[in-house]
């Protein structure tokens, strides 16, 4: 009878720790859906003129891009083209925050190894991940800006860059995923609750305009702004 009482008790012990562990994913994916689906900046509204930049999407991923220069701003000094292998400053650049390992040992999804998806959840040193881009033919989400709507996203994401002594974003030796993007030093940290595209959102909320609360995968991000269907940007 003890053992049988002492394997009832380890048997419940095991189902209160299973039940726990299949909690917080779906806690997770209830805080997801409410975090995309209320809004703030909510009295925002799009104006008829102004800076138009894009919302870049792979499925996974959200990229904020911006002209190089607009509003008597001009990326190219603070991330200038001698850290890319081929870049050209005559057109559009993109912006995008992320884990360190995810970014750096994952060239594909195929390289996710398990300490990178521990890193992704837990959390890890951020880095930003910039990309020139003369055009792009991809599906993309369009958003005009008025000119202090988008002073206000410049200064929010120059301010994610780790600057050194000399005020200069510290470059990250790294080949990329091609010739046309680099890394840099992020501020903070990445993790679940901090993604990629809760970045995206913070950015958009720090410069004024309606975004979701929290939105840690892109569908919650997205689906509030135009789409353009294979727009070329020139």
């Amino acid at each position: 009878m003890g053992r049988r009482r002492a394997k009832g008790k380890a048997g419940k012990w095991v189902g209160k720790v299973l039940a726990a562990l299949l909690a917080v994913p779906a806690l997770y994916l209830a805080a997801a859906l409410i975090g995309s689906l209320v809004p703030v900046n909510r009295g925002w509204t799009e104006p008829a003129r102004g800076t138009t930049i894009y919302l870049l999407d792979n499925g996974i991923h959200v990229d904020i891009v911006m002209p190089v220069r607009a509003q008597g701003l001009n990326w190219q000094p603070l991330v200038p083209t001698a850290d890319f292998e081929n870049a050209d400053p005559s057109g559009w650049i993109a912006f995008g925050a992320g884990e360190q390992r995810v970014y750096l040992e994952t060239p594909s999804w195929w390289d996710i190894r398990p300490r990178t998806l521990w890193s992704a959840l837990v959390g890890g040193k951020r880095v930003m991940h910039v990309q020139y881009i003369p055009s792009v033919n991809v599906p993309v989400r369009e958003i005009r800006l008025r000119p202090d709507e988008y002073r206000r996203l410049w200064a929010a994401i120059r301010a994610d860059f780790t600057l050194d002594a000399n005020g200069r974003p510290i470059h990250i030796a790294h080949p990329g995923y091609g010739p046309t993007d680099a890394f840099y030093r992020g501020v903070g940290k990445a993790s679940a609750v901090r993604t990629c595209n809760s970045w995206v959102a913070d950015k958009l909320r720090l410069a004024g305009v309606k975004t979701s609360l929290w939105p840690p995968f892109e569908q919650g991000l997205l689906w509030r702004y135009r789409r353009q269907n294979w727009l070329r940007l020139l």
